[in-house]
């Protein structure tokens, strides 16, 4: 094959002497009226190509307009003008005002010539419409004219540029029959008669007709729908191309559909193969037929955009790229299932025979097959359209096996998509299939249909289409693709949600950058209302959220992540809702993962925490605690990890309040504790009301969350809490609490010189010891002890194991205030996001 230049031994590129032929294609968007055609011709005259043959399409919609024309004219008439006159009327119109406006002074033949055509057009439909019908042999002329108007319309404007170009009328040259394969080529009469058109005419230029041919008995035919492309192909072979070029109005291949996945890739590269099974199942890629020229002769394909010229497109080939293992993705829509179940078919030859014999009668095609080993089962996806004459074909010819009880049914299963994965580097390479399955597992897609061919180039899988959207994204990303993405809901924007929530928007773009890892905030609720955003929530969330007016709607809120088809869902519940941790197992249950610092979940009835539980093992969904506990230090995935290395715990003691740590840590005496409360509701290290630190039951809770993940099913009524709030005191408003406190400084005081005496402190500690027994009180430590030293606001918990025996094991750290435990909410907002995909 000739080159347009060679490289030099310095490594410089010198021009070639070897003539250099390129085929471009352009289809009908490309030239869609006049100032495409001009676009169009300064591509073609700036580019340096020794032989330029270039073939269009019809303008764009010209064919269907053509087509609509034939089919008005063949309608019953009703009137005295006939229904087709206006409609040509207006395609006349649309091309004299194209060749007016692109030609200028030089457009007094190009309109001439659009006239005769025209009316030679109407000659046809008069006939048409006096027969009363349209012969297939008049449809196939009438369709094809919007090709020969559009390369006369180029050609002309070329010449008008002072450009020596010939135009070129396909069905002169192009010689074809039409079989059950398809379109099949008469190279060498197609050959000869181009050899004889090119004597006539040498021109370096050649505007040719796409779509167009004759038959083997000289009848004007047609290449079919995508016909255009396969006169390109046809036409490099003839002409001995070194390259052909499809321009259309993408920059190439794309690794998915755009409209579905807006993150897929252009992808640079593609081996015939892969872009053949691409084209099969759907992808905007050249038409398998298009590709049997440029096979046979090795002939590279390269697929760009007329409204980017500079951009490189896509280059198929014969050459292959195992870099990635996986090219692309497509979606097959609109198909059915049909599946033949028997015990009669097991070990029985010439059953799948038989099933496709009856398909190819009812002349139904086979988008994908599959029969597991058992033979029990053979099941075909087909068109939807053609699923009940494939059900019909079936249930006819096993009618006696169904009569005799040996075939039990034949099912017809409609609503189904098929996608595939696609690329030549799947090959021998193990897991390729286990990545695929994870990906859309982990989406909670369900799949119906396996398939996939010996070479290992193509996997297709059968689904149900309400999920085909979610199963390309989840897919498309599970390949690194593109980033793996989560349509986040946050309830309770607070002080720890508002904290997490202003987290999240700033660390959005750097995660996506390094982390592939794409977080859209779709939806804000409080207690009164929510924000529902189906773009997601972008830059200022306190300004977005301030104007939303939309009441609370539990319901609508969940089925606003469950309608944006991306392939992970989660709810981060910053609310301390009991309510909303009613419906974590729904949420769990439809695949939505759930985050929280919510510890009514963990700590509330036993049943609704074993439905959570069962709902989160049988979905698959993760349900992550960690900031119940310890806000942002690792408390409960510490203890995970012990028990799950196969250690066994004693013990587990701990100082679980930031409030409570800090009072104690401050209370040596020197102030009545009555005061240092009223300082630490002054700080905001309490809740409004001071009685809710107080009391107990809040650190109560946290053990019993703990308790629960080491084994033990204890309920917060299974829990000794000493609570710091006389009982006089318990009913009262908070500012008659906070008057009427310093009734208790003398039994604090009291407890704290008996502290001293024994040389110990007082700390607010809970327990639970090796019998499951749990307590929360104040309680003497030694000044020795590790909850002795703690600074201020700082949580601790010390685990007690049979590894840690004398040594126990502790975690300390800051263990309150909204930012610390907002960034323990992302931390395990991440961690779901890593068993996901996500590079983290």
């Amino acid at each position: 094959m000739s080159s347009a230049a060679v490289a030099s031994p310095s490594g410089s590129v010198q021009p070639s002497a070897v003539a250099r032929t390129v085929v471009h294609k352009f289809g009908g968007t490309s030239v869609a009226d006049a100032e495409r055609y001009r676009h169009v011709a300064q591509l073609l005259l700036a580019r340096d190509e020794d032989i330029q043959v270039t073939v269009v399409s019809a303008m764009k919609g010209v064919t269907d307009a053509l087509i609509g024309l034939a089919q008005a004219a063949a309608a019953p008439q009703g009137a005295d003008v006939p229904q087709w006159e206006d409609a040509w009327h207006d395609l006349r119109a649309r091309h004299r005002s194209a060749a007016v406006a692109l030609l200028a002074e030089h457009a007094g033949e190009a309109v001439e010539w659009i006239d005769q055509r025209f009316d030679e057009l109407a000659q046809v439909l008069g006939a048409v419409a006096v027969l009363g019908s349209l012969p297939e042999e008049v449809l196939q002329r009438v369709q094809g004219l919007g090709e020969v108007y559009s390369a006369q319309l180029l050609g002309l404007h070329l010449g008008a540029l002072g450009e020596d170009c010939a135009v070129l009328d396909a069905r002169d040259v192009l010689v074809v029959t039409h079989g059950d394969l398809g379109v099949d080529v008469d190279w060498a009469r197609s050959a000869e008669r181009l050899a004889q058109w090119r004597q006539a005419n040498p021109q370096k230029r050649v505007v040719a007709t796409g779509f167009v041919a004759r038959d083997a008995n000289g009848r004007i035919t047609t290449l079919g729908r995508n016909g255009s492309d396969f006169s390109g192909a046809i036409f490099a072979a003839l002409f001995e191309a070194d390259e052909l070029h499809i321009w259309t109005d993408v920059d190439g291949v794309l690794s998915a559909d755009p409209r579905v996945v807006p993150e897929a890739v252009q992808l640079e590269s593609l081996s015939y193969d892969e872009a053949c099974e691409l084209a099969y199942f759907g992808a905007k890629v050249v038409h398998p037929q298009t590709m049997y020229p440029a096979i046979e002769r090795g002939l590279p394909i390269v697929i760009r955009n007329t409204f980017q010229p500079g951009h490189p497109g896509t280059r198929i080939s014969a050459g292959r790229d195992p870099s990635r293992p996986v090219k692309g993705l497509t979606l097959s829509p609109n198909l059915a299932m049909v599946n033949l179940e028997g015990t009669g078919l097991i070990g029985v030859p010439g059953t799948a025979e038989r099933v496709f014999a009856a398909l190819r009668n009812a002349r139904v095609s086979v988008v994908m097959i599959s029969q597991g080993s058992s033979e029990h089962s053979i099941c075909c996806v087909v068109r939807q359209d053609d699923a009940e004459r494939a059900q019909a074909a079936l249930l006819n010819a096993f009618a006696h096996e169904l009569a005799v009880g040996q075939v039990q049914r034949v099912q017809h299963v409609p609503g189904i998509s098929v996608l595939a994965a696609v690329g030549d580097g799947m090959a021998g390479q193990p897991g390729i299939a286990a990545r695929l399955f994870g990906a859309l597992g982990r989406a909670q897609v369900n799949i119906r249909a396996i398939a996939q061919g010996s070479s290992e180039r193509n996997i297709s899988v059968a689904i149900d289409s309400d999920q085909a959207t979610r199963a390309l994204r989840a897919a498309h990303a599970g390949f690194w693709l593109s980033p793996q993405t989560f349509a986040v809901g946050v309830i309770g924007p607070g002080n720890v949600g508002g904290a997490l929530l202003d987290q999240l928007m700033s660390a959005r773009g750097k995660l996506l950058e390094r982390a592939r890892l794409d977080l859209r905030l779709r939806a804000i609720a409080s207690r009164s209302r929510q924000l529902l955003d189906p773009r997601g929530i972008e830059g200022d969330w306190h300004q977005a959220y301030a104007a939303a007016r939309e009441p609370l709607d539990l319901d609508r809120f969940t089925a606003h992540l469950l309608d944006s088809h991306l392939p992970h869902m989660v709810i981060v519940d910053c609310s301390g809702s009991p309510q909303v941790a009613d419906r974590y197992a729904q949420w769990l249950a439809a695949g939505i993962h759930v985050v929280t610092p919510n510890k009514q979940a963990g700590s509330g009835p036993l049943q609704r925490w074993r439905e959570i539980r069962a709902a989160a093992q049988g979905s698959g969904a993760r349900f992550r605690y960690e900031a119940t506990v310890g806000a942002g230090l690792p408390v409960i995935s510490t203890l995970r990890d012990l028990l799950d290395t196969g250690d066994k715990v004693t013990s587990i003691e701990g100082i679980f309040s930031g409030t409570l740590a800090w009072l104690f840590n401050r209370f040596d005496g020197s102030v009545p504790f009555s005061e240092l409360v009223a300082e630490a509701r002054s700080l905001g290290y309490t809740e409004p009301d001071p009685r809710d630190d107080l009391s107990g039951t809040d650190v109560g809770r946290k053990l019993v969350i703990l308790a629960r993940e080491a084994g033990c099913e204890l309920s917060i009524e299974d829990v000794q809490v000493e609570s710091l709030v006389p009982a006089a005191l318990r009913e009262s408003s908070v500012d008659d609490f906070m008057a009427r406190l310093r009734e208790v400084d003398d039994g604090f005081a009291e407890r704290l010189g008996q502290a001293k005496a024994n040389g110990n402190v007082l700390r607010y500690v809970a327990r639970l010891d090796a019998q499951g027994k749990a307590s929360v009180g104040l309680v003497e430590v030694p000044r020795d002890h590790a909850f002795a030293n703690l600074r201020l606001t700082d949580n601790i918990v010390q685990f007690t194991t049979r590894r840690y025996c004398e040594n126990p094991l502790v975690v300390q750290g800051p263990g309150a205030g909204p930012e610390v435990t907002a960034a323990g909410v992302f931390a395990d907002l991440l961690r779901v996001a890593a068993g996901r995909g996500a590079r983290l």
